[in-house]
């Protein structure tokens, strides 16, 4: 079993977790994500390892409430325990090498980017960050970046702290200033659509982190199914960091809105529009 051993509540329905875990904490690498599942009756999420203490052997996670089975997670309390974590899985990132690294969030993807930004800045690296989201209040993690960054801007969607507009308005103003090594996104797909867009403009190295649809972790379901540089590729086997230059967003917001459709009318048909989320994660 799996206990919590600190729990903070960092924005609006959006919690973070610190859970003793020694072994996979031993092993935990920058782009690793875990399988969690709270009791026997509950759903397996898919979440990022936000960070991890080999010395403390725990591991952090963040999720933010948006189902039942979440809703379970971040309801659990200080001494509470999870009975299944299954991790580290998938590929890590290199994060050695680098000069000048732009590291840009959309939302919740502050999560996964963290524990980027903290090796890149170990290695060396001097990170420029660019936090977005979609007001004040959902932004997270923002003196955890700021530590590490030379540089630190923010955006919002209403205007309500720092830019008013889209990550991308000061991701341009960025590399038309600095010498850049790498960009790394993750947030919504369209976000890093985009970003992939503007820095292949710039000819720049950008790494994404793909946050498909995933049920095994494994690589036996295949609903991860990504197609990056023409070949099929597995998020949760292969990645999920891909070169964002090569990755197909149209066929991929294709698949996020066809789940995103069927669980509406899941939901219409049986709950007249409340109630079940089909898949979460």
């Amino acid at each position: 079993m799996y206990r919590v051993l600190e729990k903070e509540v960092l924005a609006l329905k959006i919690t973070r977790l610190k859970v003793d875990a020694p072994k996979v904490a031993s092993k935990a690498e920058p782009g690793h994500f875990l399988i969690v599942r709270v009791d026997e009756k509950g759903e397996r999420i898919p979440l990022t390892i936000a960070d991890y203490d080999r010395e403390e052997g725990s591991i952090t996670i963040i999720i933010q409430e948006v189902g039942f089975s979440s809703e379970q997670i971040c309801n659990l309390e200080v001494g509470d325990e999870f009975l299944d974590l299954v991790g580290p899985l998938g590929e890590p990132i290199k994060t050695g090498g680098y000069n000048k690294v732009v590291c840009v969030a959309g939302g919740l993807g502050a999560a996964p980017l963290y524990p980027k930004v903290k090796s890149l800045h170990k290695g060396g690296a001097e990170i420029i960050t660019i936090l977005g989201a979609r007001n004040e209040e959902l932004l997270i993690l923002e003196g955890d970046f700021e530590r590490l960054s030379s540089s630190l801007y923010v955006t919002t969607d209403d205007g309500s702290k720092g830019h008013k507009g889209f990550v991308t308005d000061i991701l341009k103003q960025v590399l038309e200033e600095e010498d850049v090594d790498m960009v790394v996104a993750i947030g919504p797909m369209i976000m890093m659509k985009f970003v992939s867009q503007l820095t292949k403009e710039y000819g720049v190295k950008t790494i994404v982190s793909l946050n498909s649809l995933m049920i095994d972790g494994t690589g036996m379901c295949g609903g991860c199914r990504v197609t990056v540089g023409g070949d099929t590729k597995f998020s949760c086997v292969d990645g999920p960091a891909f070169d964002g230059h090569l990755v197909d967003y149209d066929e991929q917001l294709r698949r996020q809105n066809f789940y995103s459709k069927h669980e509406q009318e899941v939901k219409d048909h049986v709950f007249g529009g409340e109630g079940c989320r089909v898949n979460e994660g």
